[in-house]
């Protein structure tokens, strides 16, 4: 009875999860995480481009520069990792927006000196709830 209500009370949960109409360049070499993500945020109404590696995201951003509202970028991957993507994605539009995924523990990628400290991170596995929360938060959040 207790996991029922537990249940019930996720669903109703989700189902209060703001969404929104935004665009979203997912740049992810997992297809697992892709599909989950892309899942989840077209469920919410959001718009996804997928990109395979961080090369990809980079030419993708190129061609939809206009309407790419946030970035959801893996931390390592082929090619270009999330932080050489941003820097030059940033070139071509400073106040993008982004968020890095992994499933490396967050230390240890700061030690490597692929993030820094500040940065919107989240990681692998998510939740739907926590990748709704997070992409939403950083969206909202003000420039500056």
């Amino acid at each position: 009875m207790v996991e029922a209500d537990s249940e019930r009370a996720k669903a109703e949960e989700l189902q209060l999860m703001k969404g929104g109409r935004e665009t979203v360049l997912i740049a992810e070499d997992d297809k697992e995480v892709m599909s989950f993500s892309r899942e989840v945020l077209e469920r919410y109404g959001y718009r996804v481009i997928e990109a395979v590696d961080g090369e990809d995201a980079v030419e993708k951003f190129a061609d939809h520069e206009h309407t790419i509202d946030m970035l959801l970028l893996d931390v390592v991957m082929p090619k270009k990792n999330g932080r050489e993507v941003l820097e030059v994605i940033r070139k071509l539009r400073p106040d993008v927006k982004a968020l890095f995924i992994s499933g490396y523990a967050p230390g240890s990628i700061h030690n490597k000196g692929i993030l820094e400290e500040g940065i919107h991170y989240v990681s692998k596995p998510i939740s739907i709830e926590g990748l709704l929360r997070r992409v939403r938060e950083v969206l909202d959040q003000k420039a500056g």
